[in-house]
């Protein structure tokens, strides 16, 4: 057990756990600001249904459903901003780098 303890001390894994739950957290709001403000806006000024996620090409009989890519996309790149800027901010990059 001891050995277990030194490991979690050492290797920062509380931190770590803190982190990726706070991440799952940021991403659910950034993913509701964009799914629940953003991607409506777009769906009324590309002419969709109010939605960009149900935008889609009919081709015969198969849905190109394009804009759920549109949708995924712009999640992904408002939660790389929103995880760029916060370790930015925080300077957390700073904490890898040897220090001199």
């Amino acid at each position: 057990m001891k050995g277990f303890l030194d490991f979690v001390r050492t290797q920062g894994v509380v931190g770590l756990a803190v982190g990726f739950i706070l991440g799952g957290a940021v991403a659910k709001v950034v993913s509701s600001v964009v799914n629940d403000l953003i991607n409506p806006l777009l769906g009324l000024i590309l002419g969709s249904a109010g939605d960009i996620r149900s935008a889609y090409l009919e081709i015969g009989h198969s849905k190109i459903m394009w804009g759920n890519f549109v949708g995924t996309t712009i999640d992904f790149i408002v939660i790389s901003a929103v995880v760029y800027f916060g370790v930015k901010k925080l300077k957390l990059d700073k904490l890898d780098k040897k220090k001199d």
